[in-house]
């Protein structure tokens, strides 16, 4: 994620496929690893949010919500 950017954090309701949050939910479990109680700790909600922001940043979602044809009518 760019350093030099203000972000702010909006809550919002997101589409995604139950294969996408799988994947996500079990590449999180990955990295994080087990204690040593064998549990995993890691919040699968900040996984997703992560994984979003850095899939918007990475692809200038900026620019894509500027062009007013992007917009549709209602």
């Amino acid at each position: 994620m760019s350093d030099n950017q203000d972000l702010i954090r909006v809550n919002a309701n997101v589409s995604i496929t139950v294969s996408t949050l799988q994947a996500i939910v079990a590449n999180a479990k990955k990295r994080a690893g087990k204690d040593e109680r064998g549990i995993y700790r890691v919040d699968t909600a900040d996984a997703v949010n992560d994984m979003i922001t850095k899939f918007l940043l990475d692809h200038d979602f900026e620019t894509y919500a500027m062009d007013e044809s992007n917009y549709g009518l209602k």
